[in-house]
């Protein structure tokens, strides 16, 4: 007689318990257990519950392999979803076997869990071991599949439509995925179509919405979501801010006319990855040198500051020719602007030249800091403009959110669990699917926020996507290399470029150490076909097949795969917080970063006054509108993993262990230099703190 003490493990987020009958069978090298009911006297698997059970064998079952759990009614009771977070076993002879599960049970249904150590296909030589991954593979196969959302942007998961049904009476506000009221269509029933294994907790579920809420209503009861007038002071925008101040947030407002923090957003804002050293003007921005000589300072001129490296271009072209639509009964404006910067001896970025086309001519003339104060600052908020879109739809949420959810989807799809880049990326997936399922319900929706607060609508916001994703190359997605590409690779007071980089390698060598305990020759990369299949469904699914993009269709040795991996890690954790923590600091002073405008583009220089500024901007109801989704995309929910913090537990053996601590061991060095670094500056950049980096892109 051989006993098995085994423990189980429920979730700790509010209705992870069930009350449906659990049963377990052990299965080993010699053999498997019966099938016994895991029931004591009382409550089983109750939320946060770890519940032990003791199970005897007639003989020993040898090296224990998996465990298979059933969840069956229980009397007369409702079925209920259950969270498993792992199952451990003791063997006779004190060995204890680590099963990680880490998911739901939502109908009555077999779950069959591998022990956690990690293998590829070729490591397994057990033909029920082969068989468990091929069904598991399977399964999530015909589970999950592909569905185009927009075409020519990355695909994502398939779940029933976002839509709502129309309303049966207009007039009468109904309960449908609308809230009477609310100044956007937002869609929430799109979240209960999703698997609960890709749904946000209770716990971050309440925090997301419950943030939503007043905010919304304060505006509603204010009426300022149905003023679609003009604002008749520039500081009466301060009258929306939100409640909670911070130091960055008061210092935009304060600070953001100014040249110098106009040139500062490009180095330390929330779309830091734009700007590229300029060698030579373009024919297409025909700056010379008597229109920025006053501005480079004595004893040179443009030429030689080219040659010195110190003129820097932000080229908006592919905004170029996308038209604007109405919003609150107004025409729109759009434009793709040129600006032309420059690094002067007292370390700051200044802009010189400002041109808001694409096409020079005489109805486009050239801006410069000596024209007017309010032609100048027209054509620097126009550039903010440009900065929206690009960082909205292409920095944000095309190369962060969709290209992180492609990875993800495709991990689900070819990885089985016991797989080491599964153990080693599933943490970096958390909410991924979830999160985007509400953008889909709130940014690219009828009536949602592109749809009413945009000068490009709907349409125009997802061509810039496409356009961006049609021009993405993996090779400027290795971080090193592209501040080379971009010649910023030396630039001064660039602390994303020092913080980005320390947590890039932080995070390499991380990888690094996983990869190579795994896959201790190109051969095993090569040869390893679910890896391969990963790969493949991205370059696919994400790339479109696009073999311009430069995305591998395969990997063969061990460096390439350490790149990849790197790249996919960095993607759903650091870079995204590059580009999202910031964003209700640098985007609640509306004119700092406004998403629609009502004039067209100045054509002739002198004719701007603070009233044409003001008329320009967005109106009241637009403001709020993009605020308030702001604000709630912005807001880190409850429930939070910051980067390199692993609670659930999927790798045992003690190398990716160890690496694991080292990886926080770094992580938490940069943070320290980071906050010491913070104290000295008049503008704390503290985006890419590993403190405040979530594992995964859930916001």
């Amino acid at each position: 007689m051989a006993t098995y003490k085994v423990r189980v493990a429920t979730g700790t987020d509010f209705l992870s318990g069930t009350t449906d009958s659990i049963s377990l069978i052990i299965v080993g090298t010699q053999g498997e257990s019966h099938k016994q009911l895991l029931n004591h006297f009382g409550r089983d698997f109750a939320t946060g519950a770890v519940d032990d059970y003791t199970v005897q064998c007639q003989q020993d079952l040898g090296d224990l392999i998996i465990v298979r759990l059933y969840k069956e009614r229980y009397s007369f009771f409702p079925k209920n979803p259950w969270y498993c977070k792992y199952v451990q076993v003791c063997a006779p002879n004190g060995r204890i076997y680590h099963f990680p599960a880490y998911q739901w049970m939502d109908g009555y249904e077999t779950l069959a869990l591998r022990e956690a150590t990690g293998k590829t296909a070729a490591d397994d030589t057990l033909p029920i071991l082969l068989e468990h991954r091929k069904e598991e593979l399977r399964a999530k196969q015909d589970f999950y599949h592909w569905r185009v959302f927009v075409p020519g942007l990355p695909n994502y998961v398939h779940i029933p439509s976002y839509r709502p049904p129309p309303r049966r009476n207009p007039n009468r506000p109904e309960w449908n995925g609308y809230i009477p009221g609310f100044p956007i269509l937002i869609n929430f029933k799109a979240t209960k179509f999703l698997d609960l294994n890709l749904r946000y907790s209770f716990t971050k579920t309440a925090s997301f919405f419950f943030r939503l809420s007043p905010m919304a209503l304060g505006f509603k009861l204010r009426g300022l979501v149905d003023s679609k007038r003009s604002w008749k002071r520039l500081k009466d925008i301060k009258k929306i801010f939100p409640g909670n101040k911070s130091v960055v947030f008061e210092y935009v407002a304060e600070h953001w006319a100014e040249d110098s923090f106009f040139g500062y957003q490009y180095l330390n804002g929330i779309n830091p990855g734009l700007l590229c050293r300029c060698t030579r003007i373009p024919d297409k921005f025909p700056v010379t040198d008597d229109m920025v000589a006053p501005f480079l300072g004595e004893g040179t001129c443009l030429q030689a500051e080219l040659e010195k490296g110190n003129i820097y271009l932000a080229d908006y072209r592919i905004l170029e020719g996308i038209p604007a639509v109405e919003l609150n009964g107004q025409k729109q404006y759009h434009c793709a602007p040129l600006c032309l910067l420059h690094f002067g001896r007292e370390g700051n970025l200044l802009p010189i030249a400002i041109q808001l086309s694409q096409t020079p001519g005489p109805d486009c003339p050239i801006f410069l800091p000596s024209d007017s104060e309010w032609d100048w600052l027209l054509a620097k908020t126009w550039v903010r403009y440009a900065e929206f879109y690009c960082h909205e739809g292409i920095s944000h949420l095309l190369e962060t959110h969709l290209i992180a959810e492609a990875f993800c989807l495709a991990m689900l799809r070819q990885l089985p669990m016991c797989h080491p880049l599964y153990k080693l990326l599933i943490p970096h997936t958390r909410y991924t699917i979830q999160i985007n399922s509400i953008g889909r319900a709130v940014l690219i929706n009828e009536g949602g926020l592109s749809a009413r607060s945009m000068s490009l609508g709907l349409a125009g916001f997802a061509e810039a996507m496409v356009r961006a994703l049609s021009e993405i190359n993996y090779d400027n997605l290795y971080l090193p290399d592209d501040f080379v590409r971009r010649g910023v690779q030396d630039l001064p007071g660039y602390y994303y470029r020092e913080d980005s980089l320390a947590v890039w390698d932080a995070l390499e060598r991380y990888v690094t150490e996983i990869i190579t305990y795994y896959y201790p020759c190109d051969a095993a990369v090569e040869g390893d076909l679910e890896l391969q299949s990963w790969v493949q469904e991205i370059f696919k699914e994400c790339l479109l097949g696009r073999e311009s993009s430069g995305f591998p269709t395969c990997l063969r040795t061990v460096p390439e795969l350490i790149r990849y991996v790197t790249i996919v890690i960095y993607t759903c954790s650091a870079k995204h917080a590059a580009v999202n923590t910031g964003q209700l600091e640098f985007t609640a002073w509306m004119p700092n970063f406004p998403s629609s405008m009502r004039n067209p583009p100045i054509q002739a220089k002198g004719l701007t006054t603070l009233e044409t500024f003001l008329d320009t901007l967005p109106d009241i109801k637009t403001t709020c509108i993009t605020l308030l989704v702001l604000w709630t995309l912005s807001r880190e929910p409850d429930d939070k993993r910051p980067l390199g913090h692993f609670p659930d537990i999927h790798f045992v053996e003690e190398a990716p262990r160890r690496s694991i601590e080292m990886l926080r061991q770094r992580l938490a060095q940069i943070s320290h230099n980071i906050r010491q670094r913070n104290k000295c500056l008049p503008i704390p950049y503290y985006y890419l703190d590993p403190v405040l980096i979530e594992n995964s892109i859930s916001i």
